[in-house]
């Protein structure tokens, strides 16, 4: 069983067995025939995936991590917040009418700032600081920008990374204010893994740690009956994760510069609602 696999069924279980119903309460979400969308919910749940050892994909069910990485890329390499610049649907229902998911996510890392050394977005800036000054304790970004929310047709989920260089090696937080396990745990872990791969490499460091820190972390009540089938199944090991050991450069990186070897997973027959 691989350590996400681990990891998620640990945090699911614990959910499921110690979180919090909010059926009683009035809540925002709600599924597409008009019912509240509840949850059962943690708050303040942190897991570590140390990912010089294991690429942290699960395997009791698919992720779509091509996916997972075109999605990534649109936001870190393109810094765009029009969907037609990405491969997949996901961003669909969140569109408006000029095409663009307003002024969220790769927006935001897009938007130039200055800085003693000149002016730089905030992926220049972590690109920077990872060459010349690895040692800083500043390394971050931030896309929870309260000025624009009024003008994102989504708050920022996963809203800040913080890179911290130790000796040689380059070890990453995730910080996330929400996450929906089912539909989105994996995804994320994914996609940030990747991106901590894509910045130890053309950084001339070591990969280390992934830390994920969640808010609030939560299982919608019309997704338990698939969580716990997928409970009840045992993993498989981790694939290997292997990438272009070539690109030096940030933005030279494509959705078809990783690959992973001999991933197995589990068949998922539920058809899984959105909640809205």
């Amino acid at each position: 069983m691989s350590r996400a696999d681990e990891l998620y069924k640990a945090t699911c279980l614990d959910i499921l067995n110690n979180g919090f119903s909010d059926a009683h309460l009035e809540v925002r979400p709600h599924w597409e025939d008009g019912t509240p969308a509840h949850t059962i919910k943690k708050f303040g749940v942190v897991n570590r995936y140390n990912l010089a050892e294991e690429f942290p994909i699960m395997t009791l069910r698919r992720t779509y991590w091509k996916s997972a990485v075109d999605e990534l890329l649109w936001i870190w390499q393109k810094k765009s917040n029009r969907i037609c610049d990405l491969g997949s649907h996901v961003w669909d229902e969140w569109a408006g009418e000029d095409g663009t998911i307003g002024k969220a996510y790769g927006y935001q890392l897009g938007i130039k700032h200055q800085y003693k050394e000149g002016m730089f977005d905030q992926v220049d800036r972590v690109l920077y600081d990872l060459k010349h000054n690895p040692a800083s304790r500043r390394i971050l970004t931030n896309i929870y920008n309260f000025e624009d929310l009024h003008e994102m047709n989504l708050y920022p989920c996963a809203y800040s990374m913080t890179f911290n260089v130790t000796g040689n090696t380059l070890n990453a937080i995730l910080n996330q204010r929400s996450q929906d396990m089912l539909t989105a745990n994996n995804w994320n872990v994914v996609q940030y893994a990747v991106l901590t791969h894509m910045m130890a490499q053309v950084s001339g460091l070591k990969v280390g740690e992934l830390v994920h820190v969640i808010a609030d972390c939560h299982i919608y009540d019309r997704h338990i009956p698939a969580v716990k089938a997928m409970l009840e199944k045992e993993g498989y090991d981790a694939p290997k994760f292997s990438m272009d050991e070539s690109i030096t450069d940030f933005y030279a990186f494509t959705k078809d510069s990783f690959k992973l070897e001999n991933y197995q997973y589990h068949p998922f027959d539920f058809e899984i609602p959105m909640a809205i």
